[in-house]
């Protein structure tokens, strides 16, 4: 019945469209989620024995089901030495869940860890219900979030790539077409098969989709262009998902409103939930109008441990954002007890991304519900704070301008009278301490980027 078990690749976008309408019945009643209708699941894990926390695998998935709107109505767990290369469980196993899934009225069964295209297809002929791994759950959560068109384009992409190579064994939709007859010579020979005329259309709608993709990380680019020639530092949030960077980044906009424009100056939506936000926003904080010390401020979608690695090429050019900063901002729940593994996948996630050796600041966030006092506190490059509550924010813009204004310094200039349009250049992008006219032309004091001090040193005075 369902694309995730073997049957029609059309069922795939049907569970798609399934999907986006319930997020448009979430967006249009928020608050008042007791309208959605969930869908009862039953939980299944292998514990091999390799996994570093496997009961925390396990609440994980179950925030996942549950951040796709799904009921968790049991779980069951087995602990076997190797994977089972046909059921990925043992088969004693499948008839347990099969038993188990009947007495709690499980509508679909979802397994911790990715499953092969065969034992997706094997379970689900045993099971006789919809299969889901954990990466096709990921996938159904970022499609219930995605807004923006953007957004649902990778998605859309991330999940056919994900479908495609489950094509193979669809049993008696593999029969072929029918040859000619009467001695025809159109359409000769054995026909395609079902099988690849489904490749054929996905591959086809793949290729559409990338197309259109590209298109608009052209217009991001463009716009990643322009800021790069204002040559004002870019900051960029990440962490593990729900880890708090979108409370710092809507904190920050709200303290330093008045320095900001009104395009500049609109929250992002803020949740407590996984993956509450796809999109990457990018917001102009200036936290001095005064020292004009400003930066941009980008906030990306989270991760997780196991993010499909189909997501993370879909979202490649989003994510992008990521690699041309100049700092990031590692936010960490500090209130999770797993908060050292999440900065693992963090780290891991980074350095796929090739932006591993990007300078690094850490924001111990949610320190508040770890009985810890005397909140903020900073420690070199380190800052334990509460972002909800508004708690470090301007110690952690302090340590922010400490490391992207390094390189300031301060110099006195005199400017002829004809080089007006330098005179414009350090108004917009440093420091104006002091301004004098004088009969020589314009004589400015200013902090500003040991490199643009270089480039007219000869001003100098």
């Amino acid at each position: 019945m369902e694309c995730c078990s073997g049957s029609n690749w059309m069922e795939c976008m049907c569970r798609q469209k399934r999907l986006d309408g319930k997020e448009e019945k979430i967006g249009g009643n928020m608050g008042r989620e007791e309208q959605i209708n969930y869908t009862k699941v039953l939980l299944v894990g292998l514990d091999t024995g390799e996994e570093q926390d496997f009961d925390h695998s396990m609440e994980e998935l179950k925030s996942l089901a549950e951040a796709a709107y799904k009921q968790v109505v049991g779980i069951i767990v087995q602990h076997m030495p190797t994977v089972n290369k046909a059921f990925y469980i043992g088969t004693g196993k499948v008839e347990e869940v099969r038993e188990y899934a009947g007495q709690c009225q499980a509508e679909e069964i979802v397994f911790d860890n990715a499953l092969s295209p065969s034992q997706m297809r094997n379970l689900g002929g045993e099971l006789g219900l919809p299969i889901l791994d954990r990466t096709n759950l990921i996938l159904d959560i970022f499609a219930i979030r995605a807004q923006t068109r953007e957004a649902k384009l990778q998605v859309e992409t991330a999940r056919l790539q994900y479908f495609l190579p489950r094509l193979v064994g669809m049993r008696e939709n593999l029969s072929r077409q029918g040859g000619t007859t009467g001695g025809s010579l159109s359409n000769r020979g054995a026909g395609e098969t079902k099988l690849e005329l489904d490749r054929r259309k996905i591959e086809h709608r793949i290729s559409e989709l990338k197309k259109d993709l590209e298109e608009i990380a052209g217009a991001r680019q463009t716009m990643r262009k322009k800021r790069n020639q204002s040559q004002i530092p870019k900051v960029a949030l990440v962490g593990y998902t729900n880890a708090g960077k979108s409370t710092i980044m809507n904190r920050m906009v709200e303290r330093y409103r008045d320095n900001m424009g009104k395009e500049g100056s609109k929250t992002v939506l803020e949740k407590d939930m996984l993956f509450a936000t796809l999109d990457t926003h990018v917001r102009y904080i200036n936290p001095s109008a005064e020292e004009n010390i400003p930066f941009f401020l980008s906030d990306t979608v989270g991760f997780i441990n196991k993010l499909p690695h189909g997501l993370v090429k879909a979202f490649h050019s989003t994510l992008e954002e990521v690699r041309y900063a100049d700092l990031l901002i590692q936010v960490v729940d500090f209130s999770d007890e797993h908060y050292r593994q999440q900065m693992e996948v963090t780290a891991e996630t980074l350095k796929e991304l090739n932006a591993g050796d990007i300078p690094q600041i850490v924001v111990y966030n949610k320190a508040d519900k770890c009985a810890m006092t005397a909140l903020p506190r900073r420690k070199e490059k380190q800052i334990y704070m509460a972002a909800s509550k508004g708690c470090g924010i301007e110690e952690l813009v302090e340590l922010i301008k400490e490391h992207v204004y390094a390189d300031r310094v301060e110099a006195c200039l005199l400017l002829p009278y004809d080089k007006g349009s330098i005179v414009s250049y350090f108004m917009e992008n440093a420091a104006v301490l002091e301004q004098e006219y004088r009969e020589e032309g314009v004589w400015l004091k200013v902090s500003c980027h040991k490199m643009d001090l270089d480039k007219y040193a000869i001003y100098q005075k």
